[in-house]
């Protein structure tokens, strides 16, 4: 009796567990079903979100002048010239040059953009302008935006900078006299914002009539 006793509790330890793990092989699998769920259900909402959030599109006019200006800068880049002359007048926005003085580009006179009126110079009046980008301007022009460093010019000093076209100046000689020249900036930026500007004062919408 002892023997078939001690028989008994000796069965192997997985027997006796059998019937646990058969009651809750089921629990755990209906957990790992319950556990994919949401992992599918959570992945919706994100789906939609990305898919809802579309681009505004851009204004036709904001487009329209984005066109224009690299259109501008670029007229600007082909059209640039060398503003190399002695200069006339001094106004709170620019200066009035007499460009075509070609020999102020000799050694050792490129050290600065503004060269003393004391320098000897002088222009050749058969010269003319040739249609590059870069060839020396030819005639009377008004040149803004000059920098604020290498100089502070005065009247009668000579400058030598490269001016990007920017439309027109009105230039005053003598007073009741007035006299349309080519107006160049020293910044690309510059010459593209004052071309912009004067064709939306042009502009049909900002006349008189439509106002």
């Amino acid at each position: 009796m002892f023997c078939g006793f001690h028989f008994k509790f000796r069965l192997p330890l997985s027997l006796l567990l059998l019937p646990f793990f058969l009651a809750t092989s089921g629990g755990l699998t209906g957990c790992a079903n319950r556990q994919v769920a949401p992992h599918f259900g959570g992945g919706a909402p994100a789906q939609t979100a990305v898919s809802s959030a579309t681009p505004m599109p851009m204004d036709p006019a904001v487009a329209a002048t984005d066109v224009r200006a690299e259109q501008i800068r670029m007229d600007c880049i082909q059209g640039r010239r060398l503003i190399c002359g002695r200069v006339l007048k001094v106004t709170p926005t620019g200066l009035v040059i007499d460009s075509g003085y070609t020999d102020l580009l000799r050694p050792p006179l490129g050290q600065s953009w503004v060269i003393p009126g004391t320098v000897t110079a002088s222009r050749d009046p058969n010269v003319l302008e040739r249609n590059e980008p870069g060839a020396p301007a030819i005639g009377l022009v008004f040149l803004t935006d000059i920098p604020k460093r290498g100089g502070k010019p005065k009247n009668f000093d000579f400058v030598v900078l490269i001016g990007y076209p920017s439309g027109q100046y009105i230039y005053t000689p003598v007073p009741g006299v007035e006299k349309p020249i080519r107006r160049f900036a020293a910044g690309l930026a510059s010459a593209v914002k004052l071309i912009l500007m004067d064709e939306e004062k042009k502009s049909p919408t900002n006349s008189p009539a439509a106002r």
